[in-house]
């Protein structure tokens, strides 16, 4: 019990607090969360703004390079050339061998001539390379598969280039127009960046990622948009690149692993919090401890107490010193108030319990003036030899209730039966028979009175099962009956009725231990025969004169209708 009020005691020290120590913690780690979210926005705006100035410049320095490149006069002469002649193999061939050496010595690994309208006339684009060392050749291009050439991003055969396009003009007159790229490198992106075309991811610098996890976890973004993603159970955010460089349906999103760089941070914080929630813990037990021992310990003392008191029906009192704590010494001072009144009212019911009892007995006992005393008599010696058995107090006072109630069934026997002179026939026997189970019914309706009821239903219980009214046998028969079957025997031998004479204390015994063993339980009989003299004597009935031969010469059966 006190552990258990110890438990209740840590746990209202330690549940309200431990709750607010997770609120403050995860308050905490979501504030940092988002701080540390909003700082990589920030980073990443920074870092587009710088990639955008350099692609500004680049895009300044290509475009002044590539009016050079556009000036090249035999690049010019070939695409007049082309133009007028488009359907011959020979000018296609020529521009195709111009296109591959500007291609060569510029280091452009894509490069397309397209008419005034904006047709693709020919064509070269750099070949995959088995080595990385070692770049591919510039390869004529199919250009009936391709687009018209645009600004920006351009995708061609799996791959995609950063493409640029200038007017071709001969004699202020446009010819066509020369379109040159690179390769799309994301080495240039020191964040994880995807490429998308058209809402789908087509390429990205994530490493050890597919571009296809990566595309279903931006379904979730709204085109254009920052947005927070869950990609391979991390916690990500994204944010579109602008660019005007990029090209139509082109679409570059920077991306940025939250939980990577909140961890060192989220580390910090764990240890701290458990360091603080280990000795939160200490504290939290070493009030439960202290709050035990000044306020658990006498509750518990009391509830234990209370448990026994529901057992024996005794209410004891408490110690006054059990704690220094008011309010819990005038809880002790009401308990034991309370435990003496109830001692007294427990005491004042037992006694008028008793004289009740004894009121029972007597009236009785006054039906005829031949069983006058016959119940405090049984009693007494019901008393004497549970005290030699060594019963406990409790259970002798028990047996001495009992005793005196164990023939008030015979309430329910008529008279004429009861105080009949001569032997009762079988029928009034029957009826006598009955006064055990009457007497049950009489008693079991008063709860004080439980205790008693074996006693008065089964004190006519033989050793051997012949008895009535269940036929029990051995120690099935409690004893409580089994000593008051003795003690009512004894008395039934030598007191005188109407019908007969008492015998002497002498052959009284004989008779109980001739039937010890088949009436009565031969230990019960032994102990009751070895009880000093005078304790049965004394309370016999005076004799007025000796008991006939064929009296004294009778089988016990004849004091069975008592």
């Amino acid at each position: 019990m006190t552990v258990r009020f110890r438990t209740r005691a840590f746990l209202v020290c330690f549940v309200p607090l431990s709750l607010l120590l997770a609120i403050g913690f995860w308050m905490i780690q979501t504030l940092v969360q988002s701080s540390v979210r909003d700082g990589l926005l920030n980073s990443l705006r920074q870092n587009q703004l710088a990639i955008a100035r350099v692609h500004s410049k680049s895009e300044l320095q290509n475009s002044r390079f590539l009016k050079v490149v556009g000036e090249n006069a035999a690049l010019k002469d070939g695409i007049q050339l082309f133009v007028s002649e488009s359907h011959s193999e020979a000018a296609r061939l020529t521009v195709e061998d111009q296109l591959r050496e500007l291609g060569e010595h510029m280091g452009f690994d894509f490069l397309l001539v397209s008419a005034p309208d904006g047709t693709p006339l020919a064509g070269v684009v750099r070949a995959q390379s088995s080595s990385p060392d070692a770049p591919g050749e510039l390869v004529p291009v199919d250009v009936t598969v391709l687009d018209r050439a645009h600004q920006g991003l351009h995708s061609m055969n799996g791959r995609t280039f950063q493409v640029a396009s200038i007017p071709v003009d001969q004699n202020e007159e446009n010819i066509g127009s020369l379109s040159v790229g690179a390769y799309f490198d994301f080495s240039e992106f020191t964040t994880p960046a995807v490429l998308l075309l058209n809402g789908s991811v087509i390429n990205s610098n994530l490493p050890n990622i597919s571009p296809t996890e990566i595309d279903t976890a931006l379904r979730s973004c709204a085109p254009k948009a920052e947005c927070d993603l869950r990609l391979r159970g991390a916690h990500w955010i994204s944010l579109p690149m602008e660019s005007d460089a990029v090209g139509q349906g082109y679409l570059l999103r920077s991306l940025e692993n939250v939980d990577d760089a909140i961890g060192p941070v989220h580390a910090v914080l764990h240890n701290l919090f458990l360091a603080v929630g280990v000795g939160f813990v200490l504290v939290a037990l070493l009030c439960s401890l202290v709050s035990s021992r000044s306020i658990v310990q006498p509750i518990a003392g009391m509830v234990s107490q209370l448990r026994k008191t529901a057992k024996t029906g005794l209410l004891p009192e408490l110690g006054r010193d059990h704690s220094s704590i008011l309010e819990v010494r005038e809880l002790i001072q009401n308990y034991n108030s309370a435990a003496v009144a109830v001692r007294e009212a427990r005491d004042n019911l037992h006694d008028a319990y008793v004289e009740f009892v004894g009121s029972l007995a007597n009236a009785l006992d006054a039906r005829d003036r031949y069983t006058a005393g016959h119940s405090q008599r049984v009693s007494e010696f019901s008393c004497a030899t549970a005290a030699a058995m060594r019963l406990t107090p409790e259970h002798v006072e028990r047996v001495r209730v009992g005793a005196l109630l164990h023939d008030i069934g015979k309430i329910g026997v008529a008279d004429a039966v009861l105080q009949k002179t001569g032997r009762l026939t079988d029928a009034e026997f029957a009826l006598v028979k009955q006064h055990p189970v009457i007497g049950r019914r009489i008693l079991e309706g008063v709860g004080g009175l439980a205790p008693f009821l074996d006693a008065v239903e089964l004190h006519h219980e033989n050793w051997d099962g012949s008895g009535y009214p269940k036929g029990q046998s051995g120690e099935a028969t409690p004893v409580d009956a089994r000593i008051i079957h003795v003690s009512d025997a004894y008395d039934a031998m030598t007191t005188d009725r109407s019908y007969r004479r008492g015998l002497t204390h002498e052959r009284a015994i004989e008779i109980l231990r001739e039937y010890a063993g088949i009436q009565f339980d031969p230990r019960i009989v032994e102990v009751f025969a070895n009880l000093p003299r005078h304790m049965l004597t004394s309370l016999e009935p005076s004799l007025t004169h000796e008991p006939s031969p064929e009296i004294a010469t009778a089988t016990f059966e004849a004091w069975e209708a008592v």
